[in-house]
């Protein structure tokens, strides 16, 4: 039997689809410093990139940049898509899906937690704290492409 709720403009039934939340999740990355993670005030706690739900009426590409200034205070410039992830578990509380860009800070300097985020840091790659979510596996692919883009940088410069 399928769920219906009734239209707000024609009073109708409307189907009710039991679908993935859409997310999105921001790699904010500085070469010297490493990626800027939060802290989660609200559960799942632990460290976690930078994100949340995106808004009805809002693209992903919004919602990362906002998602990014709310839990981190820096604004951001969007320089990639890393992928998507969407393993039904990937979140306890719900099946979700997350759009997972790369990004680069305008200005550290105001840097600092806001809205669910208890605390903010860089963390260099190789000295990450246990992470939330499937966000070690998005981080190990990060890795593997800066290691694919530094053996081409040194192929095409020999």
């Amino acid at each position: 039997m399928v769920k219906t709720k009734p239209c707000p403009h024609c009073g109708g039934d409307v189907p009710i689809y039991k679908n993935p939340v859409p997310t999105v999740d921001v790699i904010i990355h500085d070469p010297l410093r490493g990626v800027v993670l939060i802290e989660r005030r609200n559960p799942p706690p632990g460290w976690a990139l930078p994100g949340g739900f995106v808004d009805y009426g809002e693209t992903v590409e919004h919602a990362a940049v906002r998602e990014a200034k709310e839990e981190t205070g820096l604004d951001i410039v969007l320089t990639g898509l890393l992928g998507v992830y969407s393993k039904p578990c990937r979140d306890a509380r719900q099946h979700t899906l997350s759009i997972t860009y790369t990004a680069l800070a305008l200005d550290v300097s105001g840097m600092s937690a806001g809205d669910d985020a208890g605390d903010v840091r860089f963390f260099r790659l190789d000295d990450l704290p246990e992470l939330a979510f499937d966000h070690s596996d998005i981080l190990r692919d990060f890795l593997s492409r800066l290691d694919r883009l530094g053996s081409l940088s040194k192929i095409s410069a020999s």
